[in-house]
């Protein structure tokens, strides 16, 4: 936490004026919630996502050569598709 000078204009004292009259907290809570307010509109709010986990079981392929697995069924697919053209 540091503390900082700002000049404020005035309509945005008012704001946070009306801010702390209406929700009753001070100064700085305010002003520390608008300031966050609008940099989540910036930058977007943090979000924690849960993401449900799923036991899988063990891989039917070894996947560690899956572009030649992938180069293979692909080489099949061609084979095939020349078949049919003939």
């Amino acid at each position: 936490m540091s503390r900082t000078t700002v000049t404020l204009d005035s309509d945005v004292e008012a704001q946070l004026q009306r801010l702390m009259h209406e929700h009753g907290i001070t100064f700085k809570a305010a002003l520390n919630q608008t300031l966050r307010r609008g940099l989540d509109l910036v930058h977007g709010p943090a979000v924690t996502v849960e993401v449900p986990v799923h036991d899988l079981g063990h891989p039917s392929l070894d996947l560690t050569h899956a572009l030649r697995i992938a180069a293979d069924l692909e080489d099949e697919e061609i084979a095939r598709e020349l078949e049919v053209g003939r």
